[in-house]
């Protein structure tokens, strides 16, 4: 602002009180913005190298002005070169900066050291993001300044500051002519860019521009920055002329205690008795040049704010031809974003994502501590009715109503759904990519072996398994005396205990720390887990259905001695670590769950653990990558986690609580943000709702203390056919002539079994929507009778959808249900107390969930609880392994029987994983492969194409 004229001529434009008002209203910006959103907090990194002390006096000056304003500022100190700290040190210092989302504003302290040099200045102030480049020295911000067809991110701060100062005079620019003396990056060029820009005529003059003063003579505004002192005079200039001047410059001065004073490039004492306003040194454009860098450093705070809370995502054109092609056609026909491109787009930064090549990554959990600050968004779980051995298309609505939400609705939505085993892959039910135009892509990658995460749960698994097998032999082949020496051989003199040892010793009441203080009787105790081979409870497991593996006979090598073992293999996905893998909610509690896994019992009858046979650690070691969530998207570029694939019908067949947390966190909202930009999160349960839904709520839920909005349940005339009568549905043979041709007496009877799931669904306090996936031989007399049942039911809505045929189109009226059910009270509760004894758990599912009369136990299964509750086990939730093809225990009772016996056959025990484990009937833990597998299909092309997969 300008101030009263000194003794004579020029006003003074006061830096200061300009510098001052600057500096209040950032304060008052800044308190405004926190009153609304209560994170906002500005911050502002210096990077110093060195201890230069004229750069440690504008750090500190940098240091105050924050204070003052309310920004947060840190400095990082580095060392000199004589440190050893050169371009890559402060380089790498950068990089990390611009990674961290708390960092709005980074600074290089400029002059860095000779060994750097200009170029390697350049290079360093050029990596700093041209998005926290608050300085403005980045080469994309000068370069926008420079074209008045855009807009930089951030002008400098000194040509900033000298064009407030010019404002602050109250006279208009447009027209006049003004003369920068100087044409530096960072202070001429850019205020002659300034100027052009207010629609001033502007001549920029440097040390080899010919008739300077004549030049000087004509301008209505001088700005001066050539860091030469005193060099233009008051006869220069143009009577009434604006004069800024950006010198700073030090002259020997004798009366001065320091020796000297700091003058301009302007000689003050001719030039104030010349024109209207000038600056003076100090106490001019200096105070400006820190306030300005305020002022960036608010407004970059404010956009990444704005940044973070824009997460929709760039749809994909999908293309939907009327003759829907094979799934893997359409899949191949879509390009996908690069997975980083999504990323940016939901708001993952660049430090918490690993790429697995162009199309997937893994998200680290850090992901979840970097926004804490968010409430959830909306969750939304996609179960079913009971299904035909076909499938009814419950994948395929998740995808379609998180294209709905994502790619027309204007909303945040994200998909979580398992990872395809390559049992079915391989087998007859095909992938679990969704289908038709509402698809996970790339389909191959995502049905085949995605990151590994199978992988490394079988191989966990069979570590733990070889080193059971591996105990038992040595226990049986050794003294206790031989075991406990090999267990903790002295190196080099010293026994020492490792790490995992301890944890067995705390189970034995053990305190020592030294194995040399153990009493035999200790040691011993320590040594033999005294393994029952007849309740090693522990499989080996194979991603692939391989009836002949259900039972085997191990240990038949000669080495082995005759100490055999009777066992079998699971399907990969129904193991314990796959289990753990998706309820764990932390690396740490994936490892101590890992741990806690029983794997059998000692004679005594006391439970081992893994953590007993030590190889817990290893375990961790393996699965430490599986417990990252897969990115991928869908057809239209919407998000998808994909993460652990346990089986509903043997195992809890949910996707992993990670993915939700982080999908739950992505689309949830702030405080300050409006209710109506919360985000969706649609995660699929396993089968049918009895199953999988039952599942997440009293096992998924309980572990995660989420809590779900709605259920949309997954109902087709096909399957509803086939409850009320209809004849046997068979893969791989041509339907039933009942299910091509309207028939709205058969399709009502079958209804009883909708009915069935949307009351168990009310019984667990949640909203309910009913989505009849259209096929193309329903007809609207039988979608609407669908429609009508579902509601008299007591269904929240019921909507037809066709997204297998119109992408997310198709389930825009599903959508906008979900959405409106969201909205709604949801009174949600477990269905039963986990402190009941373990039969009763188990009746209360068989009654309430299936229909059941009675549960009938087996004598095993009975003496499996008994000792289950005796070993303090009690209190866990019920993980049913059931036929997913009815509601009983029976694959051929369909519709909504009831009068039933539901039998307990065996009890198993996943301490790990925390559920008890019954075995409904006949299920069996690890499927056969059919006469006619659906490998038959499968090609792979010389080109390298996949052709075949479902």
């Amino acid at each position: 602002m300008a101030t009263q004229q000194p003794q004579s001529g020029a006003q003074l434009i006061d830096g200061n009180a300009t510098s001052l008002a600057l500096r209040q209203g950032i304060a008052a910006r800044i308190a405004d913005t926190r009153a609304k959103f209560p994170r906002f907090e500005p911050s502002l990194v210096i990077v110093q190298q060195g201890a230069r002390s004229d750069s440690s006096t504008y750090v500190k000056m940098k240091l105050k002005a924050a204070a003052e304003a309310g920004i947060k500022c840190h400095l990082v100190q580095l060392g000199g070169s004589e440190d050893g700290i050169g371009e890559q040190e402060v380089m790498a210092e950068v990089e990390r900066l611009n990674a961290d989302s708390n960092v709005h504003g980074i600074i290089v302290q400029l002059p860095l050291s000779d060994d750097i040099g200009r170029d390697g200045e350049r290079r360093i102030t050029e990596a700093v993001s041209p998005e926290k480049d608050v300085d403005g020295f980045h080469a994309y911000n000068i370069g926008l300044l420079s074209s008045r067809a855009s807009e930089p991110l951030f002008a400098p701060c000194t040509p900033a500051g000298v064009m407030l100062l010019l404002e602050s005079t109250g006279v208009d620019l447009r027209g006049k002519h003004a003369v920068v003396l100087g044409r530096s990056d960072i202070v001429g060029s850019p205020v002659c860019a300034l100027l052009r820009r207010k629609d001033a005529t502007v001549t920029q003059c440097h040390s080899r521009t010919k008739n300077l003063e004549h030049l000087v003579k004509q301008a209505d505004i001088v700005v001066a920055a050539i860091g030469v002192p005193r060099f233009v005079q008051g006869a220069w200039l143009k009577p009434g002329a604006i004069v800024i001047d950006v010198g700073t410059n030090f002259v020997d001065d004798p009366t001065r205690k320091s020796g000297s004073r700091l003058v301009g490039d302007v000689d003050f004492d001719s030039a104030r008795d010349v024109a209207s306003f000038i600056t003076p040194v100090p106490g001019g454009v200096g105070p400006m040049t820190v306030a300005m860098l305020m002022e960036n450093t608010v407004l970059s705070a404010q956009r990444l704010l704005e940044k973070s809370q824009q997460r929709l995502v760039k749809p994909l054109k999908l293309v939907c031809k009327p003759d829907v092609p094979s799934d893997i056609e359409i899949a191949k026909s879509q390009v996908p974003k690069p997975i980083d491109v999504l990323a940016a787009e939901i708001g993952i930064p660049g430090q918490d994502l690993e790429l697995y090549g162009r199309n997937k990554a893994k998200v680290k959990l850090d992901v979840l501590d970097h926004l804490r600050h968010r409430r959830d968004g909306k969750y939304i779980v996609v179960a079913g009715i009971t299904p035909t051995p076909l499938g009814e298309g419950k994948s395929t609505t998740t995808i379609g109503l998180a294209q709905a939400l994502g790619a027309h609705l204007g909303k945040a939505a994200y998909a979580c759904v398992r990872q395809p085993s390559q049992g079915p892959t391989f087998g007859i039910k095909g992938g679990a990519a969704g289908g038709g135009y509402s698809q996970v892509i790339p389909m191959d990658e995502f049905n085949l072996h995605l990151t590994g995460d199978i992988h490394a749960t079988t191989a966990a698994n069979n570590l733990l398994a070889a080193a059971i097998s591996a105990r038992f032999f040595h226990e049986s082949t050794q003294s206790d005396k031989a075991l406990f020496n090999r267990l903790c051989p002295p190196k080099k003199g010293v026994r020492t205990f490792a790490p995992i040892m301890f944890k067995r010793l705390d189970k034995l009441g053990i305190t020592k720390t030294n194995p040399d203080d153990l009493t035999d009787e200790e040691k011993a105790k320590f040594a033999r887990l005294d393994i029952d081979p007849e309740k090693i409870s522990w499989h080996r497991v194979v991603d692939t259905n391989d009836r002949y593996l259900r039972k085997i006979e191990t240990g038949l090598g000669p080495a082995e001695q005759g100490k055999t073992l009777e066992t079998g293999f699971d399907i990969a996905v129904a193991s314990e670590c796959m289990a753990v893998l998706a309820l764990a909610t932390s690396l740490a509690d994936m490892r101590d769950r890992l741990g806690r896994m029983v794997i059998g019992e000692s004679r005594a009858g006391v439970p081992i653990t893994c953590d007993d046979i030590g190889c817990t650690g290893s375990l961790a070691i393996l699965m430490k990558d599986a417990i990252k969530p897969n990115l991928m998207q869908t057809l239209e570029g919407t998000p998808v986690f994909v993460h652990a694939g346990p089986f509903a019908n043997i195992a809890h067949g949910n996707s992993s609580i990670l993915a939700d947390k982080i999908a739950l966190k992505l689309a949830g909202i702030e405080e300050g943000e409006s209710d109506d930009k919360n985000g969706y999160v649609v995660t699929e349960a396993g089968f049918g709702a009895d199953i999988g839904m039952e599942k997440f709520v009293n096992i998924k839920c309980r572990a995660s203390g989420l809590v779900p909005n709605a259920v949309v349940l997954v109902a087709t005339v096909r399957a509803l056919k086939m409850h009320g009568g209809g004849p046997e549905v068979t893969p791989g043979k041509p339907l039933p002539e009942v299910y091509l041709t309207e028939n709205l007496d058969i399709l009502r009877e079958g209804c009883s079994n909708l009915k069935r799931h949307i009351e168990n669904a009310k019984k667990v306090g949640i909203n309910v929507i009913v989505a009849v996936n259209r096929f193309t031989a329903d007809t609207d007399a039988e979608i609407q009778l669908v429609q009508d049942e579902a509601l008299k039911a007591g269904a929240d809505a019921a909507v037809p959808c066709n997204h297998w045929a119109e992408g997310g189109l198709g389930a825009l009226e599903l959508g906008e249900a979900v959405i409106k059910a969201c909205q709604e009270p949801n009174p949600f509760k477990f269905l039963y107390d986990v402190d009941q004894p373990i039969k009763a758990k188990i009746e209360t599912i068989a009654r309430e969930f299936y229909g059941a009369a009675n549960v009938a136990f087996s004598e095993l299964a009975e003496s499996q609880i008994a000792g289950f509750e005796a070993q303090g086990f009690g209190n866990l939730p019920i993980c049913m392994a059931k036929t997913h093809l009815s509601f009983s225990d029976d694959p051929s009772a369909k519709g909504a029987p009831t009068g039933f016996t539901t039998t307990i056959r065996e009890v198993k025990m996943a301490a790990g994983a925390g559920f008890v484990y019954p075995l409904v009937g006949s299920m069996s833990t690890m499927p056969g492969l059919s006469t006619r597998p659906g490998f038959f299909d499968h090609q792979l092309l010389d080109d390298g194409e996949i052709i075949g997969l479902s």
